[in-house]
């Protein structure tokens, strides 16, 4: 997978726009948000993005590079390829989903 660089401040996606790509950061950090509120900021090895990928709804949150970041795009495909070759994938989202869901109903 390759890499894409984005500036800190710039703009990975917005809410509403279409999922093509969720995202692994490789390197820096990226804020989760949503009405000029952080949700969650994520870091290396962290994935973004996914929700919007699996159920081919539009972004729900908008997505700014925090730091000088390096992001793996995922593209749909290729998602649906590593879950099949590789569960722990597959369940390492999940996880990741049902965190923040958590997180918001805790809230």
């Amino acid at each position: 997978m390759d890499a894409v660089a984005f500036k800190a401040g710039q703009t990975i996606f917005e809410v509403g726009e279409e999922a093509e790509m969720m995202y692994i950061v490789v390197e820096g950090e990226v804020e989760i948000q949503l009405n000029g509120r952080v949700l969650q900021t994520v870091g290396a090895q962290d994935v973004f993005g996914e929700m919007a990928l699996i159920d081919n709804s539009p972004r729900s949150a908008k997505a700014i590079a925090k730091t000088d970041c390096r992001l793996a795009g995922i593209d749909k495909d290729r998602f649906l390829v590593l879950v099949e070759k590789n569960p722990d994938f597959a369940l390492e989202v999940m996880e990741v989903m049902a965190e923040r869901l958590r997180r918001k109903t805790e809230a």
